[in-house]
C-alpha cells in the first residue's frame, strides 16, 4: 500500500488498534499488520511518531511496563481518545460512501448529465 494512501488516516488506524487494549509500539505495529491482510507494513519511524503525536494531542496515555526483563512503553487510549475514534469511524463511513459512490460505475442521472 502506498504511504500517500496512509495519510490522514494513519491516526485513527492507530487509535483503533489501541481500542483493542494496551500495546506497546511493537504490538500496534503488528496488529495494523495483520489486521489489514499484510497491506499495512509500516516501519517504527512512521508509528512511533504518530504515537507520540496521539499522546501529546491527549488522545492515547502511556506507561513503562517490564515483561522478560525488556521494558517497553505501552499505549492506550484515553476517554477523549475514545471519543475522537469515534468521530474519525464516523468521517470514514461517511468518506468511504461518497468515494465509492464516485468510483463506482454508474448510470449517469439528472440534469448534469452528458451524453457520451
Amino acid at each position: 500500500m502506498r504511504s500517500e494512501t496512509l495519510k490522514g488516516h494513519l491516526d485513527a488506524l492507530i487509535l483503533s488498534v489501541v481500542s483493542i487494549g494496551p500495546l506497546h509500539g511493537y504490538a500496534i505495529i503488528e496488529q495494523l499488520r495483520l489486521r489489514s491482510g499484510g497491506a499495512m507494513t509500516l516501519p517504527e519511524g512512521t508509528v512511533y511518531p504518530a504515537l507520540h503525536r496521539l499522546e501529546a494531542a491527549g488522545l492515547l496515555s502511556s506507561y513503562w511496563s517490564q515483561t522478560a526483563g525488556r521494558r517497553r512503553r505501552v499505549y492506550e487510549l484515553t476517554r477523549r481518545g475514545e471519543r475522537e475514534l469515534g468521530t474519525r469511524r464516523a468521517e470514514w463511513r461517511e468518506f468511504a460512501h461518497a468515494v465509492e459512490a464516485v468510483l463506482s460505475p454508474a448510470e449517469p442521472s439528472g440534469p448534469t448529465a452528458v451524453p457520451a
